[in-house]
């Protein structure tokens, strides 16, 4: 964050978290009041340069104009500030727009591809500079079943939460998927969630102005103002505005005296994924599920969701696997393991092999790198209390020395001192600071 002319960045920092406790705990103490003199604070200096901050640290590739974060801080923070200033003055006089959002398409584990939505570094800050100011007012509200893209929660928390529920026995699971969720949104109904804690017409202006964003493809502009559903995966807002919509959802599943309530039934959900999970239910939950997610113009997918009882039956979450095992020493009853999927496993190998391939020319610095970002990504989110990913750490890491083996003994013609089987490891490890999942399953600290 830029040396602020008014204020320190403790000070400012300090100043934007009191601004988010107040109006959590007025939303939080008054359920029926709307907010209104939002759009000010949106625009603040303080609140933009935090902003830009937050959206740097999750890094991300460029827009549509090309513009990237090095681009920007060619003259240091003072070109940063000049960027802000920018910004602010769009947003004062009222003038702002968003840019097109680039269109591109990542590879799924099924052999399917998910579209991601890229808007431009401008657009990302002022999208979270908005969700700074408005995230606290729907905390207030969101149910405790909710975890996904949320403050002080996460996979750790909702893993937790399903293993508890099958330690008290509500092992019959809907184990739910939805069809095309992002894309399917609708405009309307999403703007009048957010209207009934909203009264700030310039806000709700911004956010109108990013669900109709025009997407760009191969070159091609479509959409725009003629868009009546979705939101773009990869925005900032995005996951915001998802939590808003499905919040409503949680509540119908989560209603005391509800037909849920009643018959034990709770939900665990994250963004768009979630499982109902209750002592004994059929398929009547299924169909009533299906039916509250019309109203919601939402289609609950019958070919990949099922019921299952998890005392028979694994099922994946979250990219964990969940199952019940014999016990190791003939004992009449069965444990809980919690493990990474199959899904999961697979993916990282696929990132490791395109990474090792044969036509890839990397230095051992640029390779160590590359390898320590999927290491340290996949190994930190796996690695969980309650959990027993040790097995698939240990089969992804042979996998892992073998492909660092056949990759340097291709190079053998090089004489490269790594093509050697008892060299590959040791030498990337001691010499260039290759990760290990060993150190990760004992604890040791790996940092970005």
């Amino acid at each position: 964050m830029p040396n602020l002319a008014i204020r320190t960045i403790k000070e400012a920092r300090e100043k934007i978290r009191d601004f988010q406790r107040k109006i959590y705990f007025k939303a939080k103490q008054e359920k029926e009041y709307r907010f209104y003199m939002l759009y000010d604070k949106v625009f603040r200096i303080d609140f933009l340069a935090e902003a830009y901050t937050r959206v740097k640290k999750n890094k991300g590739a460029a827009g549509v104009d090309g513009v990237k974060f090095e681009d920007i801080e060619k003259e240091g923070w003072t070109g940063v500030l000049k960027f802000l200033n920018e910004i602010q003055k769009e947003l004062v006089e009222k003038i702002y727009s968003p840019m097109p959002v680039l269109r591109i398409y990542i590879p799924k584990a099924d052999g399917k591809t998910r579209p991601l939505g890229i808007p431009t570094i401008k657009d990302r800050v002022v999208q979270m500079s908005c969700k700074i100011v408005i995230e606290p007012i729907f905390e207030a509200d969101f149910e405790d079943s909710s975890y996904g893209f949320r403050p002080n929660r996460g996979t750790r928390d909702a893993v937790k939460q399903v293993k508890e529920n099958l330690q008290t026995g509500k092992a019959t699971v809907l184990d739910a998927d939805l069809k095309n969720f992002f894309d399917t949104i609708p405009h309307n109904k999403i703007l009048k969630c957010i209207g009934k804690r909203i009264a700030d017409v310039y806000i709700i202006h911004l956010i109108k102005m990013w669900l109709k964003a025009p997407i760009v493809e191969d070159g091609k502009i479509k959409g725009g103002k003629k868009n009546r559903v979705g939101t773009p995966q990869g925005s900032v807002i995005s996951p915001l505005t998802a939590n808003i919509y499905l919040h409503y959802f949680d509540k119908i599943i989560n209603r005391i005296g509800g037909t849920f309530q009643r018959a034990g039934i709770t939900i665990i959900r994250y963004a768009d994924d979630f499982i109902l999970m209750g002592r004994k239910f059929g398929e009547e939950v299924m169909k009533r599920t299906s039916e509250i997610l019309k109203h919601f113009e939402l289609e609950l997918n019958l070919e990949k969701s099922r019921i299952i009882n998890a005392m028979d039956e694994a099922f994946d979450f979250l990219g964990f696997t969940f199952r019940f095992d014999k016990d190791l020493f003939g004992r009449a009853r069965k444990y809980i393991n919690i493990f990474p999927s199959e899904k999961s496993s697979k993916k990282f190998r696929e990132n490791i092999k395109s990474i090792l391939s044969p036509y890839s020319k990397y230095s051992p610095e640029k390779l160590v790198e590359k390898l320590n970002w999927i290491i340290r990504g996949w190994g930190n989110y796996f690695k969980m209390e309650g959990t027993y990913p040790a097995k698939e750490f240990r089969r992804n890491w042979w996998y892992l020395t073998q492909r660092l083996y056949n990759y340097y003994k291709r190079k053998s013609q090089r004489k490269s001192k790594l093509y050697k089987r008892s060299k590959v490891i040791e030498v990337l490890q001691d010499r260039y600071g290759l990760l290990n999942f060993k150190k990760i399953l004992a604890g040791e600290p790996v940092k970005a």
